[in-house]
């Protein structure tokens, strides 16, 4: 991904500290990202701040989003309920390189109370450079996915 590509970051208040740890990581690496709160420690709702960011990223005015809460369980199953957003909760290397490359996801949640901010930071740089696959066999596995979304089971 190169540095031109626009992030929105958002986290809840158990996220906060750790969100401006990776707001000062992407202006040092002069990524180009819109901070979408909170902004202070006060308690608030994830939710509305998961909102926040998959709305910006399926209207495209940003290709990638950041969300950081507590243990980042909430806002990946909050943002993953926005059609065309594809949250993957890592909180190692591994998981965020194979998020991108496999499952092609547009927003990277994480824990604030699960992870420091070094193994974050690692966590963020190799999530933002890894880039989709594109092989068939993804491609495929990423429509199944669509296709729930479109059909969902009735009970």
């Amino acid at each position: 991904m190169s540095n031109m590509s626009k992030i929105a970051i958002a986290s809840d208040h158990g996220g906060f500290e750790l969100k401006n740890e990776i707001i000062n990581y992407l202006k040092e690496k002069l990524y180009i990202y819109k901070d979408f709160g909170c902004f202070d420690s006060q308690p608030v709702d994830y939710p509305d701040y998961a909102l926040k960011v998959g709305k910006a990223i399926v209207s495209n005015e940003y290709q990638l989003g950041i969300l950081i809460c507590g243990t980042g369980i909430g806002m990946s199953i909050a943002a993953n309920k926005i059609k065309g957003i594809r949250a993957a909760l890592c909180h190692d290397t591994f998981s965020a390189r194979m998020a991108k490359e496999h499952n092609k996801s547009n927003i990277l949640t994480m824990g604030g109370r699960v992870i420091g901010k070094g193994l974050a930071q690692e966590i963020v740089s190799v999530w933002l450079m890894a880039e989709f696959s594109r092989e068939s066999r993804h491609i495929v596995r990423l429509q199944k996915v669509e296709d729930i979304y479109m059909n969902p089971v009735s009970n």
